[in-house]
């Protein structure tokens, strides 16, 4: 990782594109909706103060060690834990199978999809910086435009697929729970709570 950038730009580029995928993914382990921005804002404030932040560019997995500690960490202070947050903690083991580099590249299929989506400037600048790795001000330099500029287009390129990102889970989260309901039902449980 170039040694130029900054805190909150590598938290901005490395770490916070990976919150709506979190947030999926603790949907389904906590189920308490407070407890949950907890465990989310706590993972992120603890991404954003880690002291070393320019050895880290897997942001995704990252993210995800974070919340299993606080999660093991929240299971070892309770007195009762349940069978089901144990299991589910597998939920957050980042995989490097083949059926996990399968779905890296479906993701980045999507992926694609949204960049493209972008206005032609604030994908050039997302693809040179984030998958060319350039610094900002070469990209500045190549595009002839303030290092400002190319930051305010970075920062509109990822909140818009940041956005696009948390709409589709957040669709994927909803089917999700409609299928358990619908298991639920057809066995006669109804809706059960953990």
């Amino acid at each position: 990782m170039a040694a130029d950038i900054d805190r909150y730009t590598w938290f901005k580029t490395v770490v916070l594109p990976h919150e709506p995928a979190l947030l999926a993914r603790l949907r389904r382990i906590v189920r308490n909706r407070d407890d949950l921005e907890d465990v989310a804002a706590e993972t992120m404030a603890r991404a954003y103060a880690c002291a070393d932040f320019t050895r880290i560019d897997r942001g995704r997995a990252f993210l995800f060690q974070i919340a299993r500690n606080l999660i093991i960490d929240i299971a070892r202070r309770d007195k009762i834990v349940s069978f089901d947050v144990v299991a589910d903690l597998d939920l957050l083991h980042v995989d490097n199978s083949v059926e996990a580099g399968l779905h890296a590249r479906d993701e980045l299929r999507r992926l694609k999809v949204i960049v493209d989506t972008l206005p032609p400037q604030c994908r050039r600048v997302f693809l040179l910086r984030r998958v060319h790795d350039r610094s900002m001000t070469e990209i500045a330099e190549e595009l002839g435009l303030s290092v400002s500029t190319v930051e305010k287009h970075l920062t509109k390129a990822i909140t818009r697929i940041m956005q696009a990102i948390r709409d589709r889970e957040e669709v994927a989260v909803e089917r999700y729970d409609r299928a358990i309901e619908e298991v639920r039902d057809r066995r006669g449980g109804g809706a059960t709570g953990r």
